[in-house]
């Protein structure tokens, strides 16, 4: 890791090491991915260098309609409702790049596999350098927790890409893993399962390693219904599904309707008085896209924009200063000890590791 970014991390760290120790209200703590969504239209909506490219939208008059406005403010909303009315409102989104706020993955290779094991460990590691479905030798935030006496077999994940199984190492950590094409698993299936398990068997994917949002959204809600976890990853994998094949208005499409999950999921939370009140949200990607109205569509190394990132996070702990306009640099790599920090867990030390995000804590 670069001496200068190392320095950063441990700078933020002691900031905010006092805030692992403090008497919190979070007691579980739901992370949500969105597959290669750029951080271009988290902040500024539909890219109008994009929308109109005939090579890339069916129906441009369609597309605009849905989602265009000469003001980016208004399109990000168009975009992302729930985002930019709850959380800019209740919570902290960080990584708008045109006001000086910087998020970055620090590992080389910029794909997914890479980004996971770097956000879900706290450090980038050079033997993971593609998207081979090889078991993670490191230990994710998901597995250190389920080893913690109070949270056993209360950690668990929910996937649309199948290589999670190997991310996770679902047969080293034991976690409850469901992804690709996997069915509900459990000794007494509830109706809703076996519906979904139907539909999931019977709805082929385009997509070979990845099925649609919906099975993922659907079998974690029912699954938290259930089974109460205390650590849950949901990872959708649409929206950088459809940019890799050039599908710049499903890629929009997608966006939206996984912002409207996650207000489903939000609502649902604050209805139970297992979580109302008492979880903490954080939203985030793997990895960035390029910048350019071409290479929007990919990513890796090399590739400009491939490395931009961004995260939100909402919670009784957490002050709602919105839109984070402070002048600094953040890094994925820092939200796996910042989810054991709201956990009151001690992360284990490492040099490597990023550290706890100090302004996710109310002071």
């Amino acid at each position: 890791m670069p001496l200068k970014i190392l320095l950063s991390l441990l700078i933020l760290g002691l900031a905010g090491f006092s805030t692992a120790t403090a008497q919190l209200k979070t007691e579980n703590v739901v992370l949500v991915t969105l597959d290669g969504m750029r951080w271009k239209e988290v902040f500024q909506g539909a890219d109008p260098d994009i929308i109109r490219n005939k090579k890339y939208v069916n129906d441009i008059e369609s597309l605009e309609h849905a989602y265009w406005d000469n003001d980016p403010f208004l399109r990000r909303m168009k975009l992302l409702p729930f985002i930019w009315s709850t959380i800019a409102t209740h919570g902290q989104i960080y990584g708008n790049r045109t006001l000086g706020n910087k998020v970055n993955v620090i590992n080389r290779y910029r794909v997914s596999y890479p980004g996971y094991n770097e956000l879900l460990t706290g450090a980038p590691d050079k033997r993971i350098k593609n998207n081979a479905k090889r078991n993670n030798p490191n230990e994710t935030i998901l597995e250190f927790v389920n080893q913690q006496t109070n949270f056993k077999n209360k950690v668990a994940a929910f996937a649309s890409w199948d290589v999670f199984h190997y991310i996770i190492n679902e047969k080293r950590s034991g976690i409850h893993i469901n992804a690709g094409n996997d069915t509900a698993r459990a000794t007494r299936l509830s109706a809703r399962e076996k519906y979904l398990n139907h539909l999931q068997q019977n709805t082929p994917s385009p997509w070979g390693s990845t099925r649609f949002d919906e099975f993922t959204h659907q079998y974690a809600k029912e699954y938290i219904r259930k089974n109460g976890p205390k650590l849950l990853l949901i990872a959708y994998g649409e929206t950088d599904e459809f940019a890799h094949h050039g599908h710049y208005d499903s890629y929009l499409h997608s966006a939206k309707k996984t912002d409207a999950y996650i207000k489903d999921l939000w609502e649902w939370i604050q209805s139970d008085p297992r979580y109302q009140d008492k979880t903490t949200l954080i939203i985030t990607t793997d990895h960035g896209r390029g910048a350019g109205r071409n290479s929007w569509k990919g990513h890796g190394p090399g590739r400009a924009g491939s490395n931009y990132t961004w995260f939100m996070i909402m919670g009784p702990d957490t002050s709602p200063l919105g839109e984070v306009q402070e002048k600094k640099h953040y890094y994925s790599s820092q939200l796996a000890k910042t989810i054991a920090a709201f956990l009151q867990l001690d992360y284990p030390d490492d040099e490597t590791q990023g550290s706890i995000i100090a302004t996710a804590f109310i002071k």
